[in-house]
C-alpha cells in the first residue's frame, strides 16, 4: 500500500497561489536596477518552493516551467545578471502563467502543452545572452569548486522512518539530481523487514549516491532542503578511488535488490498501483467538480471553539441531570441552566463567525498588478495607495465583492485619472492617486475607492441621460441624483469604446451585486477634484441584528444597521404630493412614506391612520424614507435564510428567518425599498 499524495494536493495549491500573490507584490515593488537582495531572495524562494512541490506531487509541467524561471532568478540573486524592466515584465507574465497552471491542476483539468511556450522561449533567450562581469567571476569560482571536487560528489542519504509520511519521494529527488549530472546509486537494505512486518509508510532504505558533475554543493543541498529535518545527509567531494569502490558496492547491491524484487511479485504490485492511480484520478475529478473552497484558521480561534463546545457539553450534562426526577423545586435551577445554555450558544455562534472572518486584503492584493498594467497601457502615472487591508469580514462577502471593486478601480484609472499632461496643465502633479480604504463603522464595513482625478461631469451626465431618454429636459435634479444616473443600465459617458471601459456595462452590475450582498453604494464627487465611491456592506451574510415589526398579522425584520430612528407622526407633519404619494417633514428634510400594508398587500388587521402607528426612518443607498408600521415588537439576532435559494427572489425582500416558535418572518431589503420610494418622489418638494 503506497501513500496517496493527493491528500496533500490542496495544501500545495493554496500555498502555491499565496506564494504567487506574494511574488507578484514583490515584483511590482521592484524598480529597474533594484538591488534589494531580500526581495529578490523572496521571489526566488517562491518559485523554488513551487518547483519542489510540483515535482514531489507529480505536476511535471509546472516543475519544468518553474525550473527555467528559477534559473533566471538564481542568476539575478547571485549577481550574475541585473534586474531590468524587461525581466520584471517577463516575470509578471510567468506569475500569470504559473497561476493558470496551478488553477487548472486544482480543478482537475488537463495541462495545456502550449501554455507558457512563448514565455519559456523568451526566458531562454535572456539566459543565452552574455551575463555581467559578476557572472564571469561566478563561473571562475564554480570551475575552481568543480576542480576541488575532483570528478563529482559522494552523497550519503539516510531518510528517517517517518519521511514518507510527509509525501516526500526519494525517487523524485534522484530525478532532480540527474539534472545536475550523471548519477549512480547503491542501496542498503539491511534494515528492510520481512513482508509481514513491513510498514508501507515507513522508510527502511539507505542510499549512497555518486554524481559526476562540476556543480556546487549548494545546488545539491537545495534538492534535499525539503527533507533536511527528516534525513541524515552527508555530501563530500569524490575522488577516483572512491568512485571505483562505490561502483563495486553498487553492482553487488543491485544484484541483491533484483532478487528481492522478484520475490515480491512486481507485476502484481504494478497492477495494483495502476488501479489505485485510476481510482484516485477519478476521485480528484469528482472532488474538483464540486467547487469546494477552504479557509485558513488560526489555532487560537480553534482553541476558543473547542473550549466553547466543552462548556456546552457541561451545560447539557447539567440539564440532563435536572431532567431526571424533575419537580417544581428544581425550576429555578432549570431556568439558570437554560440561561447558561443561551449564553454559551451565543458565544459559540460568535466564535464560529470569527472563524469565517478573513482580511479584505484577500481582495485588495489583486489591484496593484491591475493598476500597474492599466497605467502602462494607458500611458498614465498612477500611485495606488491601500489602507485598512487588515479589516476583516465574512469570507463569502470577500469572495463576492471582488468583481464590483474591480469595475470601480478600472473606472477610476480609465475615466478618473487624467493624462500626465492634462494634470500638469491643471496644476496637479503628474502622478495621480487611487486610494483603496476599508474600515468598520457600526455593524458594517465601509470600502472606499477614491481618486484625485477629473471627477464626474454633471453636465455631460445629464445631457447623455436626456439623449438616452432616461430623463427629460424639464427634470430638475440635484447633483447627487445626477451622479446616481451612472448606475442606470447601459449608461456610459465614454466617447470611445475600449477594452477597458466605455461599453455601458458595469456600473449597474456593480450596484446589483452590492445590493445582493445586503449593502449599498453612494457617490461623492467634485468636478476637477476627484470622486469617492463608498460601499457599505454587512460583516456577514449569515446573521444580523434585526428589529421585529408587525403589519396586520404579519411580522417583518428591519436590519438594525438601516434604522435611524422611530417616531410617531402628527397630521401636520405629512403632505400629499399629486401623483407622488405622501411625504413628511423631519428636521427640515422631506422624506417619502412607504405604507407597509400597501407595499406587501396585507389584507386585514393593519392600522391605516398615520398618527396611530409608528414611522420607522430608514436609510439605504444614501437616501432616507419612512416605513409606516403598526408596532415595534423588539430586537433579536436572527439567522438569515436565502429566499432566492429556497424559493424565488422577491422585490423588497432580502431573505427570511425562522423564530423559535417555528413561524417565519421576512427580512426587508431596505436599499431596494428606499430606492423605489425615492424614485416616486424625485425633487417632490
Amino acid at each position: 500500500m503506497g501513500i496517496n499524495l493527493e491528500q496533500f494536493h490542496q495544501v500545495f495549491f493554496e500555498e502555491a497561489l499565496e506564494g504567487l500573490d506574494s511574488m507578484e507584490s514583490s515584483m511590482l515593488a521592484m524598480e529597474e536596477g533594484c538591488d534589494d537582495s531580500e526581495e529578490i531572495n523572496a521571489v526566488f524562494r517562491v518559485i523554488h518552493s513551487i518547483k519542489g512541490g510540483a515535482g514531489t506531487f507529480g505536476f511535471a509541467h509546472i516543475a519544468d516551467f518553474t525550473h527555467v524561471v528559477e534559473t533566471l532568478l538564481d542568476q539575478v540573486r547571485s549577481g550574475e545578471r541585473e534586474i531590468t524592466k524587461e525581466i520584471i515584465a517577463l516575470l509578471l507574465k510567468t506569475v500569470d502563467c504559473v497561476r493558470e497552471m496551478v488553477e487548472t491542476s486544482q480543478s482537475g483539468g488537463d495541462a495545456d502543452p502550449d501554455l507558457g511556450k512563448d514565455i519559456i522561449e523568451r526566458l531562454n533567450q535572456i539566459l543565452n545572452k552574455s551575463t555581467s562581469s559578476e557572472a564571469k567571476e561566478s563561473l571562475k569560482q564554480e570551475s575552481a569548486e568543480a576542480e576541488f571536487a575532483g570528478i563529482g560528489w559522494q552523497i550519503s542519504f539516510v531518510p528517517h522512518k517517518q519521511m514518507l509520511q510527509t509525501g516526500n519521494d526519494p525517487v523524485r529527488m534522484f530525478q532532480a539530481l540527474s539534472e545536475l549530472g550523471e548519477i549512480s546509486t547503491s542501496v542498503d537494505i539491511t534494515e528492510l523487514p520481512n513482508l509481514h512486518s513491513l510498514q508501507p509508510e515507513e522508510s527502511y532504505l539507505k542510499w549512497k549516491i555518486t554524481i559526476k558533475s562540476g556543480c556546487r554543493e549548494e545546488s545539491i543541498r537545495e534538492i534535499f532542503e525539503w527533507v533536511e529535518d527528516e534525513c541524515d545527509l552527508e555530501i563530500k567531494p569524490l575522488n577516483n578511488e572512491e568512485q571505483q569502490e562505490q561502483s563495486e558496492i553498487q553492482e553487488a547491491e543491485n544484484k541483491e535488490l533484483v532478487r528481492v524484487e522478484r520475490r515480491n511479485d512486481p507485476e502484481n504490485d504494478r497492477r495494483k498501483d495502476d488501479d489505485r492511480r485510476k481510482t484516485n484520478y477519478g476521485r480528484r475529478k469528482s472532488d474538483s467538480a464540486g467547487g469546494t473552497s477552504s479557509i485558513r484558521v488560526g489555532t487560537d480561534k480553534i482553541d476558543e471553539l473547542i473550549n466553547m463546545v466543552g462548556e456546552l457539553v457541561i451545560t447539557q450534562s447539567m440539564l440532563g441531570v435536572l431532567g431526571d426526577g424533575f419537580d417544581m423545586s428544581k425550576l429555578e435551577d432549570l431556568q439558570d441552566g437554560l440561561t447558561e445554555l443561551e449564553r454559551h450558544t451565543r458565544q459559540l455562534q460568535e466564535s464560529i463567525m470569527r472563524i469565517r472572518m478573513v482580511p479584505i486584503n484577500f481582495v485588495f492584493s489583486r489591484f496593484p498588478r491591475m493598476v500597474h498594467d492599466l497605467s502602462e497601457k494607458l500611458g498614465k502615472k498612477i500611485d495606488l495607495r491601500i489602507s485598512g487591508e487588515t479589516t476583516e469580514l465574512d469570507k463569502t462577502v470577500v469572495e463576492q465583492i471582488g468583481d464590483p471593486l474591480t469595475h470601480l478601480v478600472r473606472n477610476s484609472v480609465d475615466h478618473g485619472i487624467e493624462m500626465p499632461e492634462e494634470r500638469s496643465a491643471s496644476g496637479k502633479p503628474e502622478m495621480g492617486e487611487v486610494h483603496l480604504n476599508a474600515y468598520h463603522k457600526g455593524g458594517s464595513i465601509i470600502i472606499e475607492i477614491s481618486d484625485d482625478g477629473a471627477g464626474l461631469n454633471c453636465e455631460k451626465i445629464r445631457n447623455k441621460a436626456i439623449s438616452a431618454g432616461i430623463i427629460s429636459e424639464n427634470d430638475e435634479l440635484s447633483e447627487e441624483r445626477i451622479h446616481e444616473l451612472i448606475f442606470h443600465p447601459g449608461f456610459s459617458t465614454a466617447d470611445v469604446v475600449s477594452d477597458i471601459s466605455g461599453r455601458g456595462v458595469g456600473m449597474d452590475v456593480v450596484r446589483k451585486n452590492i445590493v445582493r450582498l445586503g449593502g449599498n453604494i453612494e457617490i461623492k464627487s467634485k468636478q476637477g477634484h476627484g470622486s469617492i465611491f463608498r460601499i457599505s456592506l454587512p460583516l456577514t451574510l449569515a446573521i444580523l441584528d434585526g428589529q421585529i415589526i408587525s403589519v396586520g398579522k404579519e411580522k417583518y425584520i428591519v436590519p438594525i444597521a438601516s434604522i435611524i430612528e422611530s417616531i410617531q407622526v402628527k397630521p401636520d407633519m405629512v403632505n400629499k404630493v399629486s401623483g407622488k404619494g405622501e411625504v413628511f417633514e423631519l428636521r427640515g428634510e422631506y422624506l417619502p412614506i412607504v405604507r407597509m400594508h400597501e407595499f406587501f398587500e396585507v389584507e386585514e388587521g393593519y392600522i391605516d391612520e398615520l398618527e396611530k402607528g409608528i414611522l420607522v426612518v430608514v436609510e439605504g443607498d444614501g437616501r432616507k424614507c419612512g416605513l409606516f408600521v403598526d408596532l415595534l415588537l423588539g430586537q433579536q439576532q436572527i439567522v438569515i435564510k436565502s429566499l432566492e435559494t429556497n424559493f424565488v427572489r422577491i422585490q423588497g425582500l432580502s431573505g427570511a428567518t425562522i423564530f423559535g416558535d417555528g413561524s417565519v418572518a421576512l427580512i426587508l431589503d431596505i436599499p431596494g425599498m428606499v430606492r423605489q420610494a425615492t424614485e416616486r418622489h424625485i425633487e417632490a418638494v
